[in-house]
């Protein structure tokens, strides 16, 4: 038994020598010196992966990183975006921090960038009818915004800036060496873009989206450095802090395995990284103000203006002559309805009713067109498409009697009875429509109606007794009786300068 043992320690010596052996030979064609890890890895399969994995960190470092100082929600799953919410107009930080790596950028160091902050929808089928959303908004809302700056507490930007026609975006410039935070104030809530239909509807989400460029050859601020965005929900004051307590109640109650589930809430919100939005930067020069909104349907109307009279929806009395082409037809083909819209000013939809019918579009009921449209235009193309118009302040009948002297103090033939001229011809009385009860728009209806120069009108008169002439002020025109009828013709004004309209 003995000498069993002695072989086996004998075998054993001998294993562990060749061992050792097998190791110092390694280190032996390494070199003389220590083993080095770095030789290793300096073999060519080493070294592609080595610089395979130093472009994807250089891909995962931003040279911007944007923080909202806002709590996440809790009851976000994994995997999942983080979710926001705010008060509305409440101020909330966005700390610009400079991100860059040393050497990094150097065209921009000790250089200002641009910064573009903009509320826009999160859902996608809301950016396709993004500039009829907001134009819907804007009617509701006058003189409001979407989303402002609170420069008294803002730190570190330059020139703040926010175009009229963009009610949902601020810009600035800022200085990525300096300490800079930009606060915001967000004026909408998610529930005013959502159809009300029985109440306690679940509002649309919004993101929160910062844009930063540099400057280019011509000192304007229009080349792309980097875009965050993160995805928020907006409530009336203090229902964003009431929302947030109610998701970590609601956590609190699920068990261990379940909250595993979610991701934890966090005291600020990282915006992460995105495409830039679409729209092209706005040159960044003066203050003067911008020449024309940026959203903008990329189809014009190729059909001429009308003039203000005609433009306006509620001028129902000057296309008496065409009230009857105003109406689209079922009968219409895609063509005419086309040609309908642009005439009816809806040119910013004609993209998206390019394969509608006269009958098609007659099919939408008022509730699909506020959801296509929008508030504002919805109702106003539901409205045309009925043919509903404005109901007017003031309805007179006129008819034109043809003068018998050409001066001021002449007098006219009286006419005869029954609605008759002297000559026998019946009086054909026109119908005008007053939406403004001033003396102007009394003169302009007759110049449209009777087809004369409004520029030559100098006043209008009406005739009192013993055949006095009373100058028509807006006090008498918001004083004539509904449906009063009135004979006018025209006399010269003095030196041929025009002509005067008396009424009686």
């Amino acid at each position: 038994m003995a000498w069993v043992l002695k072989m086996d320690e004998v075998i054993e010596s001998g294993l562990v020598h060749d061992f050792d052996a097998s190791l110092s030979g390694i280190g032996q064609e390494l070199g003389a010196g220590a083993y080095s890890m770095s030789d290793v890895l300096a073999l060519p399969i080493f070294k592609q992966e080595d610089s395979s994995l130093s472009l994807d960190g250089e891909a995962k470092h931003p040279p911007f990183q944007y923080v909202m100082c806002a709590a996440t929600s809790p009851a976000v799953k994994l995997h999942d975006e983080t979710l926001t919410y705010l008060n509305q107009g409440q101020s909330y930080e966005i700390r610009m921090l400079d991100n860059r790596k040393m050497g990094d950028m150097p065209e921009i160091s000790g250089k200002l960038v641009k910064s573009i902050i903009r509320v826009v929808f999160h859902d996608r089928r809301l950016q396709y009818t993004e500039h009829q959303q907001l134009e819907g908004w804007k009617w509701n809302r006058p003189g409001d915004r979407l989303l402002d700056l609170d420069i008294p507490m803002s730190v570190g930007i330059i020139d703040t800036r926010t175009n009229p026609s963009q009610l949902n975006a601020v810009e600035f410039l800022w200085d990525p060496a300096k300490r800079t935070s930009a606060f915001i104030q967000v004026h909408c809530i998610s529930t005013e873009f959502t159809p009300r239909k029985h109440g306690g509807e679940k509002g649309v989400p919004f993101r929160i989206q910062v844009d930063t460029f540099k400057q280019n050859e011509n000192g304007e601020y229009t080349d792309h450095l980097h875009s965050a965005s993160c995805q928020i929900k907006v409530f009336k004051p203090k229902g964003a802090d009431r929302k947030q307590k109610t998701d970590r109640e609601k956590m609190e109650k699920r068990t261990a395995h379940e909250k595993e589930k979610y991701q934890p809430s966090y005291d600020t919100t990282i915006l992460t990284e995105c495409s830039p939005w679409p729209d092209t930067p706005t040159t960044y020069v003066n203050n003067s103000p911008s020449p024309a909104p940026t959203f903008t349907s990329s189809q014009q109307s190729t059909c001429s203006v009308p003039d203000s009279n005609s433009s306006s929806p509620n001028h129902q009395g000057d296309a008496v002559a065409q009230a009857s082409g105003e109406q689209i037809q079922p009968s219409a083909t895609t063509q005419e309805t086309q040609q309908w819209l642009l005439k009816n000013r809806f040119s910013s939809y004609t993209r998206l009713f390019s394969n509608f019918s006269g009958a098609d579009l007659l099919k939408l009921t008022k509730e699909d067109l506020v959801q296509i449209c929008g508030a504002a235009d919805g109702i106003r193309l539901y409205n045309s498409l009925k043919s509903r118009s404005v109901r007017p302040r003031l309805t007179i009948y006129v008819c034109q009697e043809q003068p018998d002297s050409t001066v001021l103090q002449g007098q006219p033939q009286a006419s005869g009875s029954g609605g008759e001229s002297g000559s026998g011809t019946p009086c054909v009385y026109h119908a005008i429509y007053l939406e403004e009860m001033v003396a102007s728009e009394v003169a302009r209806k007759l110049a449209s109606v009777f087809n004369i120069p409004f520029c030559q009108i100098n006043q209008v008169y009406r005739q009192g007794p013993t055949g006095i002439h009373i100058l028509v002020s807006d006090q008498m025109v918001q004083n004539f009786q509904d449906e009063s009828c009135f004979l006018f013709y025209t006399v010269k004004a003095e030196n041929n300068d025009g002509i005067h309209i008396i009424l009686k």
